[in-house]
């Protein structure tokens, strides 16, 4: 009898040490720097945000924030990376559209679950793309050019960064919410497509707003369009997709913060708040703006609904696109 109550007295103080551990050591986060991996090379988009983000909330969080560049495979390397990593807050993933929503749809090899295998913690922020067609075409309106492409099907092309990137994904998004069959041209690069785009190559591109605003400007390229659900700071006079007729249409560059699977609450909350406060400085603000980028303020229920919504609409453009690449 005795010999039983030593066992249940153990038992019990072994659980009653996990029941403090959790909130202790959320209560303490952090107490050592933080790792976070940013899946591309240096000087991208995504690592600029990374470091601009990671500078202040360090401040905020007074423990340094390390910033890892793992790029390969279109983001695989780097999401793959915080999977099976400590889920203690100490390792994180900035994480973008392509590493959880189009390259895994894409991708039948990528080897993790955008939603199931990580905690979304935190949108950062997002940038839209533009249509963009040759000033040739003769078009002036998405309407137009959709008419054009139903009067000669498969007749129209469209350039992109290579099979599977974001611009090529919007475009496979355009012909299934519009019913359209325009021509996948894949280029190495989005430098390469626009160059294509410029010399008549190719009939249409989608560009982020930033890098297509000299030549819209200089009237080397139409712009139709853009594609996020509200109109850009940058041509607030261009209308949306949606607002021409392509309601459920919406394509964004977005940015966000996760860590790994079961990322205890109180770290994601505490997080979530001390990114919103980084974004919410005129400072950030500012800088944020000269990237050509928005800044998006959510609450980690409201950021882990987007992340499920966007896998979800890229894994369905890519089964009725019946696009798939194998690394």
């Amino acid at each position: 009898m005795m010999w039983i109550q030593s066992c249940l007295r153990a038992v019990f103080a072994v659980l009653a040490l996990g029941i403090v551990h959790t909130p202790a050591t959320a209560a303490n986060y952090p107490s050592h720097p933080v790792r976070m991996v940013v899946p591309y090379p240096p000087g991208g988009s995504a690592d600029i945000l990374a470091r601009l983000i990671g500078e202040k909330l360090q401040g905020q969080l007074k423990q340094t924030i390390v910033v890892e560049n793992r790029p390969g495979g279109g983001a695989i390397v780097g999401a793959r990376s915080i999977v099976n990593a400590q889920a203690d807050g100490y390792t994180l993933l900035l994480g973008t559209v392509s590493s959880h929503a189009m390259t895994p749809a894409v991708n039948t090899r990528a080897g993790y679950d955008p939603v199931a295998d990580f905690t979304a913690i935190a949108r950062i922020a997002s940038m839209p793309f533009v249509l963009l067609v040759r000033p040739g075409l003769n078009v002036k309106s998405m309407k137009e050019l959709i008419a054009l492409a139903e009067k000669e099907p498969d007749a129209l092309t469209y350039g992109s960064a290579g099979v599977g990137t974001s611009n090529h994904m919007a475009g496979a998004l355009f012909n299934s919410r519009a019913n359209t069959q325009m021509v996948h041209v894949p280029y190495r690069g989005s430098a390469p497509a626009m160059n294509a785009l410029l010399a008549g190559e190719v009939d249409m591109m989608f560009d982020l707003v930033l890098t297509a605003a000299p030549h819209i400007k200089a009237g080397t390229v139409i712009a139709l369009g853009t594609t996020d659900s509200k109109r850009s700071q940058f041509f607030p006079e261009l209308p949306t997709l949606a607002e021409q007729g392509l309601e459920d249409y919406q394509v964004t560059a977005w940015f966000g913060l996760f860590g790994p699977a079961d990322l205890p609450d109180a770290i994601s909350d505490r997080l979530n708040s001390e990114i919103n406060t980084t974004l919410s400085l005129p400072e950030i603000q500012n800088r944020l703006q000269q990237l050509g980028v928005e800044p998006e303020m959510d609450s980690t229920e409201a950021f882990r609904e987007f992340v499920k919504a966007e896998s979800a609409k890229w894994k369905a453009a890519v089964d009725e696109s019946d696009i798939a690449v194998e690394n």
